[in-house]
């Protein structure tokens, strides 16, 4: 098996960023970011083995589902991991994206390329205090700070730290036994530890029943129908 080519993958993470507009010293707003792309993004409930998928379809148009009943940040994630397969993986074909602990070496590379569009490292140096700069230095409660920061879960910013050489690995067991406890007492929000989204729609699926309506393609009442369906997902 051929190992994953991390020089590789930071460049392909650059380009996407001198493409799309992105910036390396600032968090990534995934939601608006699907909007940028034009990807239409689903959230559904689904299994605690399911993360999401993503395909393209014959016209080149561009989806992704996205499992709701994980942690906000792990959808985070998610959606960067099934971007890299939409847009940089030459090989992209429909795939469950799980937890298994064999991934392809394909996943893997979606796995990197998600993590350093996430948390590019020069945004991330900024944010941890000039004090903390070191080989595992970095405090408990910057931790906590980075992952509200970049919007992701504790473990991919412990890893992300770990491949910084920051944090050392081997304090994995001590630093992410329990993040929600850790959001509590230092009185940060729990969303991210949570999970989100529930049958959210992201995406021009509107736009594109209002210009088949125009075109008489569709009826009013199947037009109306989309509509209401559209607007239930975006309730509290």
């Amino acid at each position: 098996m051929a190992r994953i080519d991390y020089n590789l993958i930071k460049r392909q993470v650059d380009e996407f960023q001198q493409k799309y507009g992105l910036s390396k010293t600032e968090s990534l707003d995934t939601r608006s970011l699907l909007l940028k792309l034009n990807v239409i993004a689903a959230f559904r409930p689904m299994s605690p083995t399911f993360s999401g998928m993503s395909l393209i379809d014959h016209m080149g148009g561009r989806y992704m589902l996205i499992n709701s009943n994980m942690p906000l940040g792990r959808q985070n994630f998610t959606i960067c991991h099934e971007l890299y397969h939409l847009f940089v993986d030459p090989s992209h074909s429909p795939h469950n994206c799980g937890d298994g602990s064999r991934k392809p070496d394909a996943e893997k590379a979606a796995d990197a390329f998600a993590a350093l569009l996430l948390m590019p490292e020069e945004a991330v140096l900024q944010m941890v205090p000039l004090k903390e700069i070191g080989f595992d230095m970095v405090s408990m409660p910057t931790l906590v700070r980075l992952e509200n920061y970049f919007g992701v879960s504790r473990a991919a910013m412990f890893f992300r730290l770990v491949a910084l050489r920051l944090i050392d690995k081997n304090r994995k067991e001590e630093l992410c036994s329990n993040p929600t406890k850790d959001a509590r007492a230092l009185g940060f929000s729990l969303h991210l530890y949570s999970p989100a989204n529930a049958n959210l729609i992201i995406g021009d699926i509107g736009e594109k029943a209002y210009l088949l309506f125009q075109q008489e393609k569709i009826s009013e009442g199947h037009y109306l129908e989309i509509l209401n369906k559209l607007e239930s997902t975006h309730e509290d």
